[in-house]
């Protein structure tokens, strides 16, 4: 069954001097969980309790620790918020870490409803948007080795292109300054990436290149089909060769290496029906067609999202020039808005060392229907917070994507403390 519409990445703003300073937690709990470090070279601490997925939310507030208490009274902390305000019902993974180490992985509820599988720090979901970071990141890898630059004209990698759209660069389709439309079609129509772009570039522009900010999912398939005119390979193999296997994400792509089905999350509508798990849907062998490849539909796990936080907090991947210009503020993301958009990131700047500010935040959302995560990265003090969940909604009862500013900011505030 194909979705009808994707969830569009929503601004995230964070307020600076909110409340949220005062709210303190930092780690993950209930369903399956692994609070040790997922490589040799983190150590975190196990926490010193959980309370078990989907328990009753109670009214009191969430607890709280101490500045500088152990990662263990931290993780505990969480623990107890998420039993009170993680929804009953609700799948999902939360992972969180501060100065590159692990504070706490765990899930929340079923991963898979009818057969009673708890979710849990390995169990895979669809990541939606945040797909954009590692295209990007593909791009800036290709800049790194000198075979493109983010400033070439479109056309010089694909080839040639109508006339109204010669003035694009590979900039602006990292930073939706293209003008092209937002969509194509359906994420599941079968379109290949030679009929995509014979679409895209038919396509009239919404807005004169370099001008207005305009979120595009075809600017991001586009940058996938850069990137494999650019290599030489498939966007897929790209990836996995130049970002997921340096960084140690084992449990991360398109296609599994070694798919089992218990390990996929199952998505769930407003209406708790099951949606069955992306690779369900119709796929190529490689992975999703190309109005999904490239800007959304990867998949991966907490454990592997935490990972990929440990890569951009060293060089390993990309060096330090390349990372600062994805994390630049590039482009408003609204007129006279404080919320800007990098190379795949959203940007929101800070003052650091400023009482009431926070420090600049890099994050990203992604979602579709039935599933939702955010990833947010603050490096002043190298925090990092992700979660997702394969059911966003339940009608009547609950919307993890209207809580999203919520409990991502009691997250960061936590794991700061």
């Amino acid at each position: 069954m194909a979705r009808i519409s994707r969830v569009r990445r929503r601004r995230f703003a964070f307020l600076a001097g909110a409340s949220a300073a005062a709210l303190v937690l930092a780690g993950c709990s209930g369903g399956k969980d692994d609070d040790g470090p997922p490589a040799a070279s983190a150590s975190a601490s196990r926490p010193a309790g959980t309370a078990a997925a989907g328990a009753a939310a109670t009214p009191t507030g969430p607890a709280t620790v101490t500045a500088g208490a152990p990662m263990s009274a931290r993780a505990a902390a969480v623990a107890a918020y998420l039993d009170q305000h993680w929804p009953s019902g609700a799948g999902g993974a939360i992972a969180t870490a501060r100065d590159g180490e692990l504070v706490g992985c765990r899930g929340r509820g079923r991963a898979n409803r009818e057969s009673g599988v708890d979710a849990g720090c390995d169990t895979v979901f669809d990541i939606g948007s945040i797909t954009k970071s590692f295209t990007a990141a593909a791009i800036l890898k290709l800049e790194t080795t000198g075979v493109l630059r983010v400033t070439d004209p479109i056309g010089t990698h694909l080839g040639p292109v109508p006339d109204d759209k010669r003035g694009i660069t590979v900039h602006h389709l990292l930073t939706h300054t293209s003008g092209l439309p937002e969509g194509l079609g359906d994420d599941y129509e079968p379109l290949s990436r030679d009929d995509m772009l014979a679409r895209a570039l038919a396509a009239p522009l919404e807005s004169a290149p370099g001008g207005t900010f305009a979120y595009s999912n075809v600017g991001y398939s586009l940058l996938a089909a850069i990137v494999e005119k650019a290599s030489g390979t498939t966007y897929s193999e790209f990836l996995t060769r130049n970002l997921f296997a340096p960084a140690g994400m084992t449990r991360t792509g398109y296609r599994l290496a070694d798919p089992r089905r218990d390990d996929v999350a199952v998505e769930y509508d407003s209406d708790g029906r099951g949606h069955g798990t992306p690779p369900d849907h119709p796929w190529a062998p490689d992975g999703p067609y190309w109005n999904l490849r490239g800007n959304g539909g990867l998949l991966s796990t907490a454990r592997d999202m935490y990972r990929w936080y440990r890569a951009l907090d060293g060089e390993s991947i990309l060096p330090a020039a390349a990372k600062a210009k994805m994390f630049t503020p590039h482009v408003p993301e609204s007129p006279g808005g404080e919320q800007f958009y990098g190379y795949g990131w959203s940007i929101l700047p800070g003052t650091p060392g400023t009482p009431g500010t926070p420090g600049t935040i890099v994050t990203h959302d992604g979602g579709n229907d039935w599933s939702y995560a955010r990833f947010l990265i603050r490096p002043a003090d190298r925090v990092m917070v992700f979660w997702v969940t394969n059911s966003v909604a339940r009608e009547g009862d609950w919307n993890l994507e209207e809580q999203d500013r919520e409990l991502t900011l009691a997250l960061v505030a936590a794991t700061a403390t």
